[in-house]
């Protein structure tokens, strides 16, 4: 699973073949969240009310980026890096 982004220790990956809606994993520790592109949204997963604010935040900036991806991985390319929150 490549790592598209990483920021404040949490890890943004996305799968190949993955199932729709688009969507994009934020891990962090040991806990896992899984996020919606469009619209921004968590999907299942675990992870803390800062965490999802961090993620939150990053992908609000970075939504066409990420949908790009999101068709890259369906097209079988590889993922562009996306600038992380500072």
């Amino acid at each position: 699973m490549p790592e598209i982004s990483r920021f404040f220790g949490i890890s943004i990956r996305m799968y190949h073949d993955e199932h729709n809606p688009p969507h994009f994993h934020a891990i962090y520790g040991g806990d896992e969240a899984v996020f919606g592109i469009r619209p921004l949204s968590v999907l299942y997963g675990k992870v803390s009310g800062r965490t999802i604010a961090l993620v939150m935040e990053w992908a609000a900036m970075y939504q066409d980026e990420l949908m790009d991806n999101w068709n890259r991985m369906r097209d079988e390319q590889a993922p562009k890096r996306v600038k992380p929150l500072e």
